[in-house]
């Protein structure tokens, strides 16, 4: 028997089953292996309940300023983006022949003046005739009583009394006459000093100029917009919020908004209005949000995103909202216990935007909490052999 070679040929099945050996252990510690998991445990945070909308910037106050009359624009005193004040002067309209008719209205108060101090002057005069004629005819008619004088002179003295008291008469009519008069020149005078002011286009309010819609040289009608004006004190996000998230979203609660043109950056603000009417389509309700304080700088319209807190808490016990699942209409975690996965029914609380959930009720201290992706988290089963890790 050839020793040499029956040694080798024992050597050679040796190899063989140690390599075998070591690929079974292999692959019991590779794919045959149970899968690893990451696992957490209950750690106290400060949670913050925040609803999340998403709209426009909008001004509550948006007024358009407009000319009463027709007319071509001569001047333009202001642009958009500027801040003005009420009474500013914004635009001026051609008003020549409108300066024209109130001159004409001046003159004809001016005229109507001189004619009442005039006729006014005639009365007095006519008043003291009027006290002369008046002795005349009385001294006249006692004469002819005493016939002194002829019936024929006395009568002539009374007739002259007659037409001065007509002649009073007639001044005091001639001046209510003037008066009436004054009172239309005073009327057209105001209607023309009128016609002057609506030439001249000023500021209603406060406010930022958003749009100007018409330049210099344009024709306009009664009514036909100049300017937009915007009221950036109340400047707010009109944000559509899901009806599913609306509990706890009351006029006053604070908010975070973000703006698309300031990435990264937070603007404090406050809910101002709910609405009374959801869309019947999104099932979302209008909530504006103000900011507080008002904005410096605004663009009306531009995308917006508000956080709206709806509650807080300290220290309350928390896990990533990565480990919450649904299963069988509950909400639970999967635990990791002797190697083997078990659900846990959980009540959750606060849901941070830092994606951190509240735990109520449902686990202990000592648990250990799977923390894994919804797709890993899907090929659970009870019981399942896991490996865990932190």
């Amino acid at each position: 028997m050839n020793v040499p070679r029956a040694l080798a040929q024992k050597k050679k099945y040796l190899i063989w089953i140690i390599v075998v050996t070591a690929a079974v252990i292999a692959l019991n510690k590779t794919l045959l292996a149970p899968p690893r998991v990451k696992t957490v445990a209950i750690q106290k945070r400060d949670l913050v309940s925040q609803v999340y909308g998403n709209g426009t910037v909008e001004a509550k106050v948006v007024v358009g300023i407009s000319s009463k009359i027709t007319g071509r624009i001569a001047e333009l005193y202001a642009d958009q983006g500027d801040r003005v004040k009420k009474g500013e002067l914004l635009a001026r309209l051609e008003n020549e022949d409108l300066l024209h008719q109130q001159q004409q209205s001046e003159a004809g108060l001016n005229r109507s003046a001189a004619g009442l101090v005039a006729e006014q002057a005639n009365l007095q005069k006519a008043k003291a005739n009027l006290a002369l004629a008046e002795k005349n005819a009385r001294r006249f008619r006692s004469l002819a009583a005493k016939e002194m004088v002829s019936r024929l002179e006395s009568e002539q003295y009374d007739t002259a009394f007659l037409l001065a008291r007509e002649e009073v008469s007639r001044s005091q009519a001639s001046i209510e006459a003037i008066k009436m008069e004054q009172r239309a020149n005073r009327a057209n005078l105001g209607y023309a000093r009128s016609k002057v002011n609506d030439a001249l286009i000023y500021a209603p309010q406060d406010g930022v100029i958003i749009t100007r819609d018409l330049e210099k040289g344009a024709t306009l009608t009664a009514g036909m917009s100049i300017f937009t004006l915007a009221d950036p004190a109340a400047v707010w996000v009109k944000a559509n919020v899901d009806e599913s998230q609306l509990k706890g979203v009351t006029v006053g609660k604070k908010a975070a908004i973000l703006l698309r043109s300031a990435p990264g950056e937070q603007f404090p603000g406050q809910v101002a209005r709910l609405g009374q009417q959801s869309d019947r389509v999104t099932e979302e309700l209008e909530v504006d949000v103000a900011f507080t304080p008002p904005l410096e700088s605004f663009r009306l319209g531009e995308q917006s995103e508000v956080y709206i807190t709806t509650g807080m808490k300290k220290n309350a016990p928390a896990l990533p909202s990565l480990s919450i699942v649904t299963r069988d209409k509950k909400r639970g975690v999967w635990t990791v216990a002797g190697g083997r996965l078990a659900f846990k029914a959980v009540t959750t609380g606060i849901e941070d935007r830092g994606n951190f959930t509240e735990i109520v009720q449902g686990l202990d201290p000592s648990d250990q909490v799977v923390v894994a992706t919804p797709q890993e988290m899907g090929r659970f089963r009870q019981g399942m052999k896991v490996r865990s890790g932190r």
